[in-house]
């Protein structure tokens, strides 16, 4: 049966994987790590911590998962990301990118003190316009002809008689110079150089989306299916109690009924990296259809299962047909038929033997 441990990682993994596609990359890191610290046999901890960290850091990751499950397509992926990031060229992409950025600031804080200096000339030109022209006499001329314009009263030009106008600086008021001179400067120097820079690199695999794709059942190795009945007792076959026999270097499978051979078949056990386990067991539980799931695989609709240790039990199997040869993932592979018969022949409580 699955234990709490490895329950806790598989929620982990389902909270981190969550983070993730909210793009919260630090939650998803911290609940991944839990996850792999808890059950480090599972693939998906690997992927995700790869998909939240730099490439220094993804390829150590990346190697984990790899080492789980050589056959990974998608921790190859992430490998081949990672590296190419890593050459020489990927590098040159980033700094590139960095001193564009640097020039770009540089840019910027260069043409603020000139827009500064700019708008304090203009000031200074437009004021300096406006004492000029209320100080000359070319001012005083223009304001009195100003004046004389305006009153349609007669006029006496006689010497002597020409008095100082009243001198109210109203029309000095009104006047707006020519040349207002607002200068064509008013260079606002952002537009020219706005570019933000396509090559933004965060350090985000881009083979985050594989990963949210692969569903992770809710147990590593069984379902939550409602076991079939199973009988009380063996059924009638003369010759005594009935049990298993599983000889690992003849990849076959004896039936005994007491001390007399019932049947035998020829399977395929597991293989070196998930060897099948060795010693005496009981049948603690039968399916007769399931779904069977680990790391690096997912089968639905598996036949005639029955479990003798933890997630180790006999099954029928539909995905190969090299009998004979180590090929699974630990449990003990039957054609479809022949697990039927065992499974007929079997009751939870059925002794099993495993040895070379």
């Amino acid at each position: 049966m699955v234990n709490n441990q490895e329950k806790q990682a598989i929620e982990a993994i389902r909270q981190a994987r969550a983070a993730l596609k909210a793009g919260q990359k630090k939650v998803a890191y911290s609940w991944a790590k839990r996850a792999a610290k808890l059950t480090p046999d599972l693939e998906d901890s690997w992927l995700i911590l790869a998909a939240v960290s730099k490439p220094e850091s993804s390829i150590k990751f990346l190697r984990q998962a790899l080492r789980i499950n050589p056959n990974s397509q998608r921790a190859k992926k992430g490998m081949a990301w990672a590296e190419r990031k890593l050459s020489p060229q990927g590098k040159q992409v980033q700094n590139t990118s960095a001193k564009r950025q640097a020039i770009q600031k540089k840019k910027k804080k260069n043409l603020l003190p000139l827009f500064l200096i700019g708008g304090f000339l203009l000031i200074c030109i437009v004021g300096i316009t406006f004492l000029a022209l209320n100080t000359t006499p070319a001012m005083a001329l223009f304001s009195e002809a100003a004046t004389a314009t305006l009153s349609v009263t007669e006029q006496n030009w006689s010497e002597g008689t020409i008095a100082k106008p009243t001198y109210t600086p109203s029309p000095t008021a009104t006047f707006t110079p020519t040349p207002t001179f607002t200068p064509t400067p008013t260079f606002t120097p952002t537009p020219t150089y706005t570019y933000t820079p396509t090559p933004t690199f965060t350090s985000t695999p881009t083979f985050t989306p594989t990963i949210t794709n692969t569903p992770l059942p809710t147990n590593t190795f069984y379902p939550t299916n409602t076991p079939k009945p199973a009988p009380t007792s063996p059924p009638p076959v003369s010759g005594g109690t009935h049990w298993i026999d599983v000889n690992l270097s003849e990849q076959r499978v004896y039936a005994y009924a007491g001390d007399t051979l019932i049947n035998s078949f020829i399977v395929s056990t597991g293989t070196w990296q998930t060897p099948t386990v060795t010693g005496t067991y009981t049948i603690y539980v039968k399916y007769r259809s399931t779904t069977m799931a680990g790391p690096g695989y997912y089968l639905t609709g598996v036949p005639y299962v029955m479990y003798f240790h933890k997630g180790y039990g006999f099954h029928g199997t539909y995905w190969h047909n090299n009998f004979g040869t180590p090929m699974s993932h630990g449990c003990v592979n039957l054609q479809t038929d022949n697990a039927a018969w065992l499974y007929n022949f079997s009751v939870v409580g059925t002794k099993v033997k495993i040895h070379y």
